[in-house]
């Protein structure tokens, strides 16, 4: 016996979806209409209606009222409630993490630095300025101080190939975590290091974390609004987990 034909929306589907995997669609890009699907590809209206709705469905274009059909953003995302190596995070999406490093330097801790980590004006710290790559898209811009005498290897790591986030845990597990997030205006330099638009919000994670009783880091994790998301599913002491089919995805209502 054969194996039947896929139906056609599934092959408008599959060719789409084809020219996005290839980059032939990038971000943005404008998607043929369900007219122009209809006249190039010879199907019916109600087909090319349903191919482009389950790709709006599935995440791969957005479909925005009297302008057309696009190309959807890459979008990542994090954790709220866990502090994870973002490294382990975009592998974990089966993408490719890859970094540059702008800066990794000593100096003496200054304002708000000094007061984050709870020393002394002068005090010496570590600056690292890094910019992480998902898939060649850069998703965050690390702007972090670390104390020199908890981590004095700090400028010697090769930070292109284990993350700092990797490195200070492997000196000390991480005991502590303060996470405050906030939506601002990026400067000019923010926005070059992550290619955003000019009127484009930056998500910002500002994070310190503890070991041996003491805050050793203080970190501002930048990222593009258009490209990163914040999740977290939380389960109350002595409440089991429900299983995964039971949650209704925050996704599905927003439709």
């Amino acid at each position: 016996m054969g194996v039947a034909a896929k139906p056609m929306y599934q092959q408008l589907k599959d060719l789409i979806i084809g020219r996005i995997s290839k980059g032939e669609l990038r971000p943005r890009d404008r998607v043929p209409s369900e007219n122009e699907l209809v006249e190039a590809m010879n199907v019916s209206r109600m087909t090319a209606n349903r191919a482009l709705r389950e790709l709006t469905d599935e995440g791969y274009v957005n479909r925005i009222a009297g302008r057309g059909t696009f190309v959807a953003e890459f979008r990542a995302g994090s954790n709220v409630l866990e502090v994870q190596n973002i490294a382990d995070e975009i592998r974990g999406r089966g993408h490719t993490h890859t970094c540059e490093v702008l800066r990794q330097s000593r100096q003496r801790a200054r304002g708000e630095v000094a007061k984050a980590l709870h020393v002394e004006q002068g005090k010496d710290v570590f600056h690292l300025l890094l910019v992480h790559y998902e898939s060649g898209t850069p998703i965050q811009l690390e702007d972090r101080h670390v104390l020199a005498d908890f981590a004095p290897d700090c400028l010697q790591q090769d930070f292109c190939r284990v993350t700092p986030s990797a490195y200070l845990t492997g000196i000390s597990p991480l005991q502590e975590a303060e996470q405050v997030v906030r939506a601002v205006q990026a400067n000019a330099a923010v926005r070059q290091h992550l290619s955003m638009a000019t009127d484009e919000p930056s998500l910002v994670i500002i994070r310190r974390t503890w070991a041996h009783g003491r805050p050793v880091t203080f970190a501002r994790l930048h990222h593009p609004g258009s490209r990163y998301e914040l999740t977290g599913h939380y389960t109350p002491p002595g409440t089991t987990k429900s299983t995964t089919d039971k949650v209704v995805e925050l996704e599905k209502l927003k439709r």
